[in-house]
């Protein structure tokens, strides 16, 4: 199986959305798609951080 595309990831986002929505929920959908895709390329490269690391940098706020 090949993997989507881009489009074709956006396009089934935008499908599954009720007619009745509006042009500001279509972007915030694929936002979050944008956001979790960069997410998920940060974590197959290796660029995160542990739980405990991210805990420290909190309380040094």
């Amino acid at each position: 199986m090949q993997p989507q595309t881009v489009k074709q990831e956006a396009i089934d986002v935008i499908q599954r959305l009720p007619d009745s929505a509006d042009m500001e929920e279509i972007m915030y959908r694929l936002y979050v798609l944008e956001n979790i895709r960069r997410g998920q390329q940060d974590a197959t490269e290796g660029k995160t951080e542990s739980a405990e690391e991210v805990l420290k940098d909190i309380q040094t706020w």
